[in-house]
């Protein structure tokens, strides 16, 4: 039996085994979220040292692999067995087994949640390229999400090769989308909050966003194509307008309160991922798109 075949006869096999993958997945991205902000803080302040010509600080070795995992308040190293995805937490009641200090649900969330989407991507997909290449974006989705919301950065690590990802994946028309639909996806999605930014910048004098958000969009519209950024502009505008008023009100800060634009990007694109189709038909964003392709097909 072929591969396809084992999938009809038996989809919840490779669900299961994708879903047990995003779990794994999802303990390497919290160490990702943990740690990329960190290692890109050390390098700039090393980058700052060098450019007034200063002695670089003194730091020991901190890259995704070294040091091992250890609790931020005694110190206590991880065991293979207190970092099983989920279980661990659970079994040990969201406490570090050396001084019983809380951990941050978002470890077990971030896990639970690659796993949920990965089990997803490969039922709706199929044992496909097009699954692999859904698994590669919402797993970085899930990991810029996070980070943005701890630090307010968008790593040019991940935008980047996420942007680039996105354009060799139109190549092979993984998820449906052609190169130039990509291109031109990437280069609307950077200019349209460019636009906004620049604009809000010169009526306020503040600077609305930062240049992650851009690339973000730039590359959520290289992998789905310009015809997305309608509704992944809509729903991130929405949930994030939703969002914000929640977290000023629970806050106390009102207008003063930190909020991030790019956790709202990254649900939009993985929902527009999934149910594109429908949300741009529902919204008749696809008769839009077909108009304007009509209009410059040459360029098309």
């Amino acid at each position: 039996m072929t591969v396809l075949e084992v999938f009809k006869a038996a989809p919840w096999l490779f669900v299961a085994g994708a879903v047990v993958i995003g779990l794994v997945v999802g303990s390497f991205l919290n160490v990702v979220i943990h740690r990329l902000p960190r290692m890109l803080e050390r390098q700039w302040r090393t980058d700052c040292a060098e450019l007034t010509g200063a002695l670089p600080p003194a730091a020991e070795k901190f890259n995704l692999a070294v040091p091992r995992s250890a609790c931020p308040a005694c110190g206590h190293r991880i065991t293979a067995l207190e970092n099983i995805p989920v279980v661990s937490y659970l079994v040990l009641g969201g406490k570090c087994s050396g001084c019983k200090a809380p951990i941050s649900p978002r470890y077990p969330f971030v896990e639970a949640l690659s796993g949920a989407l990965a089990g997803y991507a490969v039922w709706r997909f199929g044992v496909t390229w097009a699954a692999l290449s859904a698994l590669v974006f919402v797993w970085l989705m899930v990991a810029l999400a996070f980070i943005d919301q701890e630090t307010g950065y968008l790593p040019d690590d991940l935008t980047q090769p996420l942007l680039w990802l996105g354009i060799l994946a139109s190549m092979g028309q993984m998820l449906g989308v052609d190169l130039s639909s990509s291109v031109v996806g990437a280069v609307a999605g950077y200019g349209f909050l460019w636009i906004i930014a620049k604009g809000w910048g010169l009526l306020r004098n503040l600077e609305a966003m930062g240049h992650g958000d851009f690339k973000l969009l730039a590359a959520i519209g290289a992998w789905l194509g310009w015809q997305s950024l309608p509704g992944v502009v809509l729903i991130s505008s929405f949930v994030g307008s939703v969002a914000g008023v929640a977290i000023m009100v629970a806050t106390g800060q009102g207008m003063q309160a930190k909020l991030r634009f790019g956790p709202y990007l990254a649900v939009a694109g993985v929902v527009l991922l999934f149910w594109g189709k429908e949300i741009n038909s529902a919204l008749h964003f696809e008769a839009l798109a077909f108009e304007l392709k009509m209009m410059f097909r040459d360029l098309f």
